[in-house]
């Protein structure tokens, strides 16, 4: 086990790249793109893709990792089993967060919003691009409930295989599908030299254009 005076005593010096307002991109998710990009070319970040989604019910807080599968103006979209713990919380309150930790570029973006089920249509097509497998994990797991054993959910995974062994296409289970995050704010995090962090937050206003601000690290 670490003990306190050496977790205490963990420390990292930052570099000195950092975000200049006048170099900025006026909507974030241009420079959020441009993040994401830079992220997935580094050969140190594991799935740059992985995102923390935190939910909240009766000020309850709860957060796991799921994955950006789509990027658009609109906002940021991920896919789940709809009778999943986090959709249930979504249900309650669609307020959420995201958080994209790329520790290793000392980089981290926060995005606060609002999730809603996209089309219906659009899962199906997102459904036929995954691979088979998780095609049909996406029909064994139903997520969240509690298992007897792994060995249940193995079983329950062979016999679907086995019942989609002749069918070409797998269909997408009427309990699975995208939500899209509508977001209001996304913060910038670039570490810098003694500790003075650049933050920066766009805040979306009621004209839908963004207004930049600076913020003490």
């Amino acid at each position: 086990m670490v003990n306190r005076e050496d977790i205490g005593a963990m420390r990292r010096q930052y570099g000195e790249h950092g975000l200049i307002e006048s170099e900025l991109a006026a909507n974030p998710i241009d420079l959020f793109n441009s993040w994401l990009k830079d992220a997935a070319a580094n050969e140190i970040v594991v799935e740059a893709n992985a995102m923390v989604l935190s939910t909240e019910v009766e000020h309850q807080p709860s957060s796991r990792t799921v994955l950006l599968k789509d990027l658009t103006a609109e906002g940021f979209t991920f896919f789940s089993n709809y009778g999943s713990r986090k959709a249930k919380q979504i249900a309650e309150n669609k307020n959420v967060s995201l958080l994209f930790p790329w520790y290793p570029m000392e980089r981290q973006v926060i995005v606060i919003g609002s999730a809603t089920k996209i089309a219906r249509e659009d899962s199906e097509k997102y459904f036929t691009t995954r691979p088979r497998s998780s095609q049909i994990g996406a029909w064994a797991s139903e997520q969240s409930a509690e298992l007897s054993s792994r060995q249940e959910l193995e079983n329950k995974f062979k016999e679907l295989e086995n019942k989609f062994a002749k069918e070409e296409v797998i269909p997408t289970p009427p309990y699975w599908g995208g939500y899209i995050v509508d977001p209001i704010s996304i913060e910038f995090w670039q570490g810098r030299y003694s500790r003075l962090h650049d933050r920066i937050r766009y805040v979306r206003e009621k004209n839908n254009n963004w207004q930049i601000k600076r913020l003490n690290p």
